[in-house]
């Protein structure tokens, strides 16, 4: 295992249906997330506006380069349906090689690699 400070992992959660697919297909056209994992079924529980809510939200894990991130929260920003909407930046401490490299090839500041 080898470290790279060069991509991150971006956390956003969205509720379900059709928004994930939307931001999942935009980010990776533009070069902007090699890859986005889309993962059904989560259960938030959070405080908005003074109560308690409970809703079924989907979590999209968007890997992607960290000279990227600004153009990342512009298009989630765009494309989301929440006032404000989660985005969470985690730093990838370890991981193969090849990954790094594979991620380097598919995402737009560092495809030169």
């Amino acid at each position: 295992m080898i470290g790279d400070d060069r991509f991150v992992i971006v956390v956003v959660t969205v509720p379900p249906g059709g928004t994930g697919d939307t931001i999942a297909e935009a980010l990776v056209e533009r070069r902007l997330a090699a890859c986005v994992n889309r993962i059904p079924g989560v259960r938030s529980v959070y405080r908005w506006e003074g109560k308690v809510h409970r809703d079924e939200e989907e979590m999209l894990l968007l890997k992607t380069a960290r000279t990227d991130l600004d153009e990342v929260e512009h298009v989630v920003e765009k494309l989301h349906p929440y006032d404000v909407p989660e985005m969470v930046v985690v730093p990838l401490e370890g991981g193969s090689a090849s990954y790094f490299e594979w991620l380097a090839a598919n995402t737009s500041r560092c495809g030169d690699v």
